[in-house]
């Protein structure tokens, strides 16, 4: 398909926007799905090429995090490995679903994700029970939250490094930032699946992804500093109004 500048002006700062959010407390695909979809591409094409950008800038957040010591190893590897295998089942049943269908699905679940993520007022705190993290505690929600959330990254995504740092904390007892530096580990899996899944198929756009990946790696490097330096508490209502402009415009498409 023909790219114009106005993709670029449209995708870009978007993208680096939704690269900052991601590292701090996930939910940036909440922000650069919507880029893909508000330029113009069809779904799959928006996927594909969103998950290719994306896959260099969680990198760039998962190497943060992990040389600020914010990553528990056993836990971000396991639930890597199981990520990888749930969102290459996802992607490829994604590319069975037609453009429209899949629209109609995100119609549902963008505002639906982003509604939970703007209602849970204590997302962000660090105050979170102890857990007793014995081996087989550890492989199991490991395992478990790495293959059913990155089963949903590779079949729609937005929302799946909040959903990672929120099973993180609930399961294991992890503060933001240990949770946030293991989902960035599973994240990442899963972006790479996915793209490997796509790019296999031909739904990836590379003049688009390589420039979306420079924006996505400054957007990951300057979040994830400032989250590893302050927390988080600042991303719902970009979150929000993001969601709400993709909203108005696909109803209007498809209606």
């Amino acid at each position: 398909m023909e790219i114009t500048l106005s993709m670029y002006l449209i995708i870009c700062p978007l993208v680096f926007l939704a690269g900052f959010v991601d590292s701090i407390a996930g939910g940036g695909g909440l922000i650069a799905l919507p880029a893909y979809l508000l330029a113009g591409l069809p779904v799959h094409y928006a996927l594909g090429t969103n998950k290719t950008a994306m896959s260099f800038g969680t990198f760039t957040a998962s190497v943060k995090y992990i040389k600020a010591g914010q990553v528990d190893l056993r836990v971000g590897a396991l639930s890597a490995l199981f990520s990888f295998l749930g969102s290459v089942g996802g992607s490829s049943l994604s590319l069975l679903i037609p453009d429209r269908v899949l629209k109609l699905v995100m119609l549902g679940v963008l505002p639906s994700v982003a509604i939970f993520l703007l209602l849970r007022k204590d997302f962000g705190s660090s105050a979170v029970p102890e857990r007793s993290l014995t081996p087989r505690r550890i492989v199991a929600s490991s395992a478990a939250a790495g293959l059913v959330i990155g089963c949903y990254d590779g079949l729609i995504g937005p929302g799946t490094g909040t959903f990672l740092i929120l099973a993180f904390s609930a399961l294991l007892g992890f503060d933001l930032l240990k949770s946030s530096g293991c989902a960035k580990l599973a994240n990442l899996a899963s972006n790479v699946a996915s793209m490997l899944v796509f790019s296999l198929n031909g739904k990836v756009l590379p003049a688009l992804a390589l420039p979306a990946a420079v924006f996505a790696v400054l957007g990951n490097y300057l979040g994830a500093r400032l989250a590893i330096r302050g927390g988080s508490r600042y991303v719902r209502y970009t979150i929000f109004l993001v969601v709400g402009l993709l909203f108005v415009k696909m109803a209007a498409d498809l209606f």
